[in-house]
């Protein structure tokens, strides 16, 4: 059973088989989906694919054509793999290039590629796989959508650009600053690279990838392990790296590089920026493990020190052959090295203390092979503090480089700096200790009881560094001469004397950074050749840059009227710290588009339509208002506006908080539309009627219209004609082929949309509703549809007014058997012009009807009582007589039956009507007796009979004349077109 219903199956399943293969054989086109967020100068790259091909090997052609956002009706050639000269003049050049080119995956799947993009690239771009073939099935276009944005990404390196040395074996710790300003959702990644020297690649350390995870780079997995390496990102910007035993593998160029990645629409993850810090040349010196224990280093100096005088911090090696061996020596206050004399003698001295090396402050020598000396003249009570000593063997190699051994310390000393009873005083006075980000710090330090030379110097510790130390920021010698530290090389900082006891320091744009202890220190120089200092110290507070900004969005109107303006206003209190400005708007599908970024310098990027917006500044002062204009919006322009305020301090973005989002709904203005038509229209079957839908008033005078006519009826309701806005009628597919030969719609003037229906029969009888939608145009060109407007006529269709009328006469005559008498059947009224007439006439004898004779409309007789012997006679188009041989007593008369033609129903009996009984009584004796009253001879019939054989004649004559014209009109019967009486007929009723 299961094999016979498989083979009983079979056929159907092929059938089903070869329909989905249909199915799938058609044309589809994809592209990557949009919107694509790119930035400029970054490559971008989209796929676009086509299946469906019958042939799916045969290499296709595609086509790339783009829209600018501010033209979006005009399409741009772009480029083609078909024809050479397709692209226009604007891609041309780059095309040729090759910054613009198309790269084939496959037959059927490209790669469309801008190496070098563009803020003009921005727009919709499409994609065309041209038809190999002559026929069309499917889709073969896609579209999507490129938004070009600004490359914000910002890395800078936390330490000098200097190189780096340091011992094998001794810690590292970099840091470096990586920040963007876009305002996509984009996550940022982050790694520390390693160039060896002579390598001409650099190899990763360690990274943190945009999901946070932290990867050590190849060759440094071990020592990931064993946490000797680590990467930690402090706050929101910095990112530090930390090496605790460095290996001489590591010498090399090192830098930092962050990477900026935004998600696609298909999910994935596309890099948009990467940039690299400045490279820093890092130095790793060998080490030689020596004993310990062979060595021993002390330290011994003035446990108190008056302020002014001089410090000698004496650093004693103990160690075997000490005439031959090298020694590097280092000297620490609170556990940071100040100055250090290596193997060579070559000395290095700590940034915070390089000025005072240069004026002389501050000497270090080797006074022996065991004894090192370090003079600080003029101490100041800043000076203060735990000292230690630090030593390094260091034994030569072959080539003359050192190889340094372990480090050994000395016991700390503590070092008390005492004031002597001086004239000299230092008062420091700050101006303001609250800042606000970008104000300008501004400290006034006096001196009083002044008898010598000034100097002064200005320092500072801040709130961040973790160094106990205080670290030098600029200094005033007596010559006047002005030295700025390397590390305030890129900031404006200056020191003035306004007068001779007075110093005035200033730092412009501080952050929130620059906070911390900040401190004067005035020298002078007395004339036995003494020094004396007073320091005093000043805390200096710079607000968060969050709490001093404030951000408010408002509009004017929530909610404005296609092609009109949209004004917001975004109100920024930032107390003049220069701040960028950037206006965006979230559609309502939730894409997130840049439309300008105003720059603190007034430089404006651009990422929309340029043309459709106005913007405006008004500073008053600490408060600045932003405005901006859509001009003119259209449904595109609806959606969630923002204005997002962000600064760019010392290489660094920060963004500030935003505005609250402020929606905008652009709505379709009033409709004005309004409809007329007859409430009611009554015809007649078969007639051509036509319902009107005026348009009597509307919104626009270049308005377009979209008509729909609906019939409803009790059983249902359909649609019937439809015409969109360009006009372009088409029927509804539930519509029967017959029926929509009869109907069709056109436009005139007013405008009126007119529905004709020829030939209306019964079933269109209903109400037939104009359904019409009113599109206006925005100021993209696009068209939008307003609210829809219906006017409703009722048709009746109502059967043909019959007025058929017979000449009804009753009578009745006595006739002799076997003798002749005539039935007369005279219309007298007809309906049309068009009726034609089926005559029978019946014999009733009780209450029992007999047709005796039928006179079809096609001209066609028959006989239906054979026993009968009757004459048939048709004068006149009005008039029919049948005269019948006498033989049966009783009633007789005729009954008419009128036919119309129509072109949807064809030939119709629209009315019947009976005549008047004749009452004829058969006498045997032949005498006959007008029942009536109205007496006629015998002979008088005679001459009525042969008049009425000559108009028979007559009459035959022109039947057969006329039936040779009209065997069209009445049929397609090919029987004899006339009986005589007495002739046998062959019965025909079906018409």
């Amino acid at each position: 059973m299961k094999f016979s219903m498989f083979f009983q199956w079979k056929p159907t399943l092929l059938i089903l088989l070869g329909l989905f293969l249909r199915c799938e054989a058609k044309v589809n086109t994809e592209i990557q989906a949009g919107p694509l967020y790119r930035v400029v100068g970054s490559r971008l790259s989209i796929s676009c694919s086509a299946s469906g091909f019958s042939n799916p090997s045969l290499k296709k052609d595609f086509e790339i054509r783009m829209k600018d956002p501010a033209r979006p009706s005009l399409e741009i050639n772009v480029i083609s793999t078909q024809d050479p000269g397709f692209s226009y003049n604007r891609f041309r050049a780059r095309v040729q290039s090759k910054d613009v080119f198309i790269t084939y995956v496959n037959p059927n799947s490209i790669t469309f590629e801008i190496k070098n993009l563009r803020k003009e690239d921005e727009g919709e771009y499409e994609c065309t796989v041209v038809n190999p073939v002559s026929t069309y099935d499917g889709s073969y276009t896609a579209m999507t959508d490129v938004k070009v944005i600004d490359n914000s990404l910002s890395v800078t390196s936390g330490e000098s650009t200097t190189s780096l040395s340091y011992n094998e074996g001794e810690a590292l710790t970099l840091t470096c600053q990586a920040s963007t300003n876009t305002i996509q959702h984009v996550h940022l990644s982050f790694a520390w690279y390693l160039r060896k020297d002579g390598a001409q690649d650099a190899k990763p350390i360690i990274s943190l990838d945009r999901d946070f995870t932290l990867a050590p780079g190849q060759g440094f997995e071990h020592r990931y392990s064993e946490e000797a390496i680590s990467l930690d990102k402090l706050g929101e910007t910095t990112y530090r790296l930390k090496m605790t035993e460095l290996e001489l593998s590591d010498q090399g160029q090192i830098y930092c590089q962050a990477q900026e990645w935004i998600q696609d629409p298909d999910r994935s993850w596309y890099m948009i920026a990467k940039k690299d810090a400045e490279e820093i040349p890092l130095v790793v010196k060998a080490k030689v493990v020596t004993d310990i224990s062979a060595v021993e280093v002390s330290l011994s100096a003035q446990n108190t020190v008056q302020e002014g005088q001089e410090l000698l911090l004496s650093c004693g090696i103990n160690a075997h052959n000490l005439a031959k061996r090298f020694f590097s020596v280092a000297w620490l206050r609170e556990g940071t090295e100040l100055v250090r004399i290596g193997s060579t003698g070559i000395l290095t001295v700590r940034q915070e203390y390089s000025d005072r090396e240069k004026d002389g402050e501050l000497k270090a020598k080797r006074t022996a092979y065991s004894n090192y000396q370090l003079r600080i003249k003029p101490v100041r009570t800043t000076d203060g503090g735990s000292y230690s000593c630090r030593a390094w063997p260091e034994e030569r190699g072959e080539d003359g480089s050192f190889n340094e051994g372990a480090a050994q310390n000395s016991q700390p000393v503590e070092v008390k700096i005492s004031t002597p009873e001086s004239g000299l005083s230092v008062k420091l006075q700050n101006m303001k200790p609250a800042l606000s980000p970008g104000e300008k710090l501004r400290l006034i330090c006096e001196a009083d009881g002044v008898k010598g030379q000034l100097s002064v110097a200005w320092q500072r510790k801040t709130i961040v560094s973790k160094s106990p130390l205080f670290t030098n920021v600029i200094s005033l010698r007596q010559n006047g001469v002005t030295e700025k530290t390397e590390a305030f090389a890129n900031r404006e900082v200056r020191v003035m004397r306004p007068t001779t006891e007075s110093f005035v320091f200033e730092l412009d744009d501080v952050a929130e950074s620059d906070s911390g202890i900040y401190a004067c220190t005035v020298s002078e120089m007395q004339s036995n050749g003494k020094t004396q200092s007073q320091t005093q110290n000043a805390n200096v507070t710079v607000k968060s840059i969050d709490s001093v900004v404030k951000v408010s969005l408002r509009n004017r109107d929530p909610s404005v009227i296609v092609g009109n303006d949209v004004h917001l206003m975004c109100k920024v209190s930032s107390l003049r710290i220069p701040t960028t400005v950037t206006w965006s708007q979230q559609t309502e599908d939730y894409n997130l588009n840049t439309i300008l970024v105003l720059y603190s310098n007034g430089s404006i990027s651009w990422s929309g339509d340029q043309h459709r917006y106005q913007v405006a500044v008004d500073n008053r002062g600490d408060t600045v208002m932003h405005y901006l204009k859509v001009l003119r919006a259209s449904r595109r322009e609806a959606g969630t506006y923002q204005c997002i305020v962000s600064v760019f301090m010392h290489n660094i973005h920060k963004r500030l908080a935003e505005s609250y989002p402020v929606k905008v709904m652009v709505q379709n203005p009033e409709s004005k539309l309004a409809l007329s038509s007859s409430p009611t229209i009554t015809q007649s079957i078969n007639a051509d009627i036509q319902i009107d839908c005026k348009v009597t008033s509307r919104t626009s005078e270049i308005s377009l219209y979209a008509v729909t006519w609906e019939l409803q009826q009790e059983h249902g309701n359909k649609i019937i004609l439809t015409s969109d806005h360009n006009a372009i009628i088409t029927s509804e597919p539930q519509i029967k082929p017959s029926h929509g030969q009869r109907i069709s719609m056109k436009r005139t003037e007013g405008p009126t949309f007119e529905l004709t229906i020829r030939q209306v029969k019964i079933s269109d009888t209903g109400l037939y509703v104009c359904k019409v939608v009113e599109y206006l145009q925005d100021s993209r060109g696009e068209w939008y549809s307003l609210p829809q407007k219906n006017s409703t006529t009722e048709l009746n269709v109502t059967e043909i007014e019959t007025n058929l009328s017979i000449k009804n006469i009753e009578a009745g005559i006595n006739v002799s058997n076997s003798k002749e008498f005539s039935i007369p059947c005279h219309i007298t009224q007809q309906s049309s012009n068009e009726s034609q007439f089926q005559v029978t006439w019946f014999w009733q004898k009780n209450t029992t009807a007999k047709p005796i004779f039928t006179a079809y409309r096609n001209s066609t007789l028959q006989a239906i009582d054979k026993n009968v012997a009757v004459t048939y006679d048709h004068p006149l188009p009005g008039q029919f007589d049948l005269t019948v041989n006498a033989e049966n007593s009783g009633l007789y008369f005729c009954e008419v039956e009128e036919w119309l033609y129509s072109l949807a129903n064809g030939w119709r009996k629209v009315a019947v009507e009976k005549s008047g009984n004749l009452n004829v009584t058969v006498d045997s004796e032949g005498q006959v007796k007008a029942m009536s009253g109205l007496a006629c001879g015998a002979g008088t019939w005679i001459p009525i009979y042969a008049v009425s054989v000559f108009i028979l004649i007559c009459i035959i004559l022109v039947l057969t004349w006329k039936m040779c014209r009209r065997k069209t009109s009445g049929g397609k019967n090919s029987a004899q077109t006339l009986w005589t009486e007495q002739q046998t007929l062959n019965p025909n009723t079906e018409l």
